[in-house]
């Protein structure tokens, strides 16, 4: 699944006309001696600082590289379900087009993704990026894409409400029965407040689910990818754990059938404890749905065993020249890998234009390029990062775990035993998570 705003998206919107990208495929590349390849993910003119930050580093790139001409095609959300496999396969797609991290291994398998792994080199930024991530683009040696962002879950709480609840801030939950608790007591406040609040429609349950799987020691597929293993006493105990905070509790409101937008309606109001997101969602609680940067906070997973990673990154469509190749790298190098610099990475740019600086993801690079970032991005930061220290300090003891195969069908069928659990007091869990594992086991018999 994804995490939420333009750069990472959750939900996926109107798709955009095939006609809009028709050009995507460009032949040899060449125009008037110039080197043109298309790139994608250049956000909407309605983000509109986003937008002016990614067209000044564009121009920039060119201005530094005369003989490239980079041609953006602007997307919200910058992949398209419905319309990936088709643009691939029709020679549709842009020479350097944006991927999720659970896209690579299916691009793959299509053949549509061009082997990087001779051009590598000429990536400057390439070995400072974090091997974790770097290895989801590499299939059977062979390097396919390059990672541009990466995202953990953790429990964004309010602080506010810890506070009225005489619930230490400083101290969040750090396990599933510590949340229980403090959701209760968040839960008795005044003014229709809910404690703890999870999805359990559009898929976005199965992904939480999984997320809060892993934060057991769960796994949701086996390691060979061929069979469900969540007819589990871990899995039990995460949908046990939902019930009894809906039902014996009555800790996370009557509503349920809750999908992302919901969640952040309740924290942005201030009605809302907590719930399970990664750390860009608190900007959009603060510009779109009334939340304040001081009050809200994130820890890691509660559970201490492990944590959900996701994001995304680029990949080269099979099509394009050698010199393509060679461009749409020094374009990544320019526009996302540089520490302190480019579209993601200029903090001092978006100190002044009001953007947020300090919040603790994405963390992309390792050792001293690490080092560097965090260096600049400490020193302009206009949030207050001592709120997202214990997620930071947290995390360092979690097992990082990326979305299972075949994740959306996946996801389709955990929402059924999630929502099951929170709509149905009489739900029997043993059997939501057998028929759960049959379904499981179908999706991935079929491959």
């Amino acid at each position: 699944m994804r995490s939420t705003g333009f750069r990472r998206t959750l939900i996926a919107l109107s798709t955009f006309s095939l006609a809009l990208t028709a050009c995507g495929g460009s032949g040899d590349g060449s125009a008037g001696g110039k080197t043109r390849i298309t790139v994608n993910c250049m956000p909407p003119k309605s983000a509109k600082v986003d937008r002016r930050f990614f067209e000044e580093d564009i121009a920039s790139f060119e201005k530094q590289n005369p003989d490239i001409d980079v041609v953006a095609h602007d997307a919200f959300p910058c992949q398209d379900p419905k319309t990936f496999d088709a643009k691939l396969a029709g020679g549709q797609m842009e020479n350097v087009f944006y991927t999720y991290f659970t896209d690579a291994g299916h691009v793959v398998d299509i053949n549509q993704a061009a082997d990087l792994t001779p051009y590598v080199k000429e990536l400057k930024s390439y070995s400072t990026l974090s091997k974790q991530l770097r290895d989801i683009y590499t299939v059977d040696g062979k390097i396919y894409g390059i990672p541009r962002t990466g995202y953990s879950m953790g429990l964004i709480y309010n602080r506010k409400l810890f506070e009225k609840a005489g619930l230490d801030p400083d101290k969040p939950p750090m396990t599933w029965e510590e949340v229980r608790a403090d959701a209760k007591r968040i839960a008795r406040l005044s003014g229709g407040t809910v404690g703890y609040a999870d999805y359990s429609a559009q898929n976005q349950g199965g992904w939480h689910f999984t997320a809060e799987l892993y934060s057991q020691g769960g796994d949701v597929v086996s390691a060979d990818g061929r069979k469900a293993t969540i007819d589990t006493p871990e899995a039990r105990a995460v949908l046990r754990n939902l019930h009894d905070m809906r039902w014996v509790d009555d800790s996370m409101g009557s509503k349920q059938l809750l999908v992302i937008n919901d969640a952040q309606q309740l924290m942005g109001s201030g009605k809302l404890g907590m719930y399970l997101a990664a750390p860009d969602n608190i900007p959009i609680l603060v510009k779109e749905k009334g939340g304040s940067y001081k009050d809200l906070a994130i820890a890691p997973m509660p559970g201490g065993k492990g944590t959900l990673i996701g994001g995304d990154g680029y990949m080269f469509q099979k099509r394009d020249t050698p010199a393509q190749i060679r461009a749409g790298l020094k374009w990544l190098d320019h526009m996302f890998l540089t520490p302190g610099k480019g579209f993601l990475g200029d903090y001092v740019r978006a100190k002044k234009r009001h953007a947020p600086v300090g919040l603790p993801e994405p963390r992309l690079f390792t050792g001293a390029a690490d080092a560097e970032d965090q260096r600049i991005k400490k020193a302009n930061a206009n949030v207050p990062v001592g709120n997202y220290q214990t997620f930071l300090d947290g995390n360092q003891k979690l097992r990082m775990k990326i979305e299972p195969p075949h994740a959306q069908q996946i996801y389709s069928v955990l929402d059924g035993a999630v929502s099951a659990v929170l709509t149905k007091k009489d739900a029997d869990v043993d059997q939501l998570l057998k028929e759960a594992s049959d379904k499981i086991d179908g999706i991935l018999s079929r491959g």
